[in-house]
């Protein structure tokens, strides 16, 4: 039997291995990758005559010249403009809904809640790119039942896949997928208020109306900040919506986002390094734009103290 003291050395290396595996697989496909893609942010390829031969082209450091290069593009100051307008259309709209459909599963005489959970919650288990696609081809006015409807009835469809159309109808792809996950987290924080706070109200003689505006939406005010947090986030990183839609119209580019530029530069051009000091200039305005929000409203929260 293990005297005490040989046992103790072994019971302050156990939480260690238990951690091990999780830092190995952070270090390995996280931390690692991310290394990597800040080593090529800073290297370039230099070609030598006509780039034939086995050392013609070799790789050299670049310093800053790729992140100049990708901060002074057009091409990617035209992308993130229109991606701050999908998200101007994408985000009220989907948390508008989310926070609509929450209030609703939470009013006292509703029926089939399970069922209606489930229904709004259920597009969001649908892969992007399936999303995408069958939003796709419902936007086609060849093959669309909608647009077969409208024409039969003698109206004319809107045209959702050129112009101003397109911010629509990739606004409309995200907010049928997210809506049912932020309306989970919000309905779970109002599950979570106390039920006295509501029969006090009743009887100072508020309306379920009046609840739902002063007592319902104010204690939900945090789970409110997260979705819009998360939401922030996946806007400026979308990808396979514009992706998956590119095919089938002629009025969206292959630089459409900013991150279409990075698989374009990565993958059709060949240019690794300007996409990897791309996809590091999108990732530092993510968390500039996140930590400035969290901070702002922290502030907000505490007063300003």
């Amino acid at each position: 039997m293990a005297s005490p003291s040989a046992a103790r050395p072994a019971r302050r290396l156990a939480p260690y291995a238990f951690l091990a595996p999780a830092v190995a697989l952070f270090a390995l496909f996280f931390a690692l990758p991310i290394g990597y893609a800040l080593y090529l942010s800073f290297r370039a390829v230099r070609v030598k005559g006509l780039g034939l031969g086995s050392h013609a082209r070799t790789e050299v450091w670049a310093g800053l010249s790729n992140y100049t290069s990708a901060l002074t593009d057009p091409e990617l100051l035209a992308g993130s403009g229109r991606t701050l307008l999908y998200g101007a259309l994408l985000v009220p709209a989907m948390l508008g809904a989310a926070l609509l459909f929450a209030l609703l599963l939470d009013t006292p005489r509703l029926r089939l809640g399970a069922f209606s959970r489930l229904a709004i919650f259920l597009p969001y288990a649908v892969p992007g790119i399936v999303a995408s696609l069958l939003w796709g081809f419902l936007y086609l006015p060849t093959v669309s039942p909608g647009y077969f409807l409208l024409e039969k009835a003698g109206i004319g469809g809107p045209d959702l896949l050129h112009g101003n159309g397109l911010f629509v109808a990739l606004a409309n792809i995200a907010v049928w997928g997210g809506t049912g996950f932020n309306m989970i987290v919000i309905y779970t924080s109002l599950r979570a208020i106390p039920a006295e706070l509501y029969e006090a109200a009743r009887l100072d003689g508020a309306s379920e109306l009046q609840i739902a505006l002063r007592v319902k939406i104010p204690m939900v005010a945090p789970s409110l900040v997260l979705t819009f947090f998360f939401s922030m986030i996946a806007t400026l990183q979308v990808f396979s919506e514009p992706m998956t839609l590119k095919p089938l119209t002629n009025s969206m580019s292959s630089t459409w986002s900013p991150l279409m530029k990075v698989y374009r530069d990565a993958f059709v051009v060949g240019d690794i390094h300007s996409a990897a000091a791309t996809s590091t200039i999108v990732a530092v305005a993510t968390l500039v734009l996140s930590f400035g929000f969290l901070t702002l409203v922290n502030k907000r929260s505490t007063g300003g103290n």
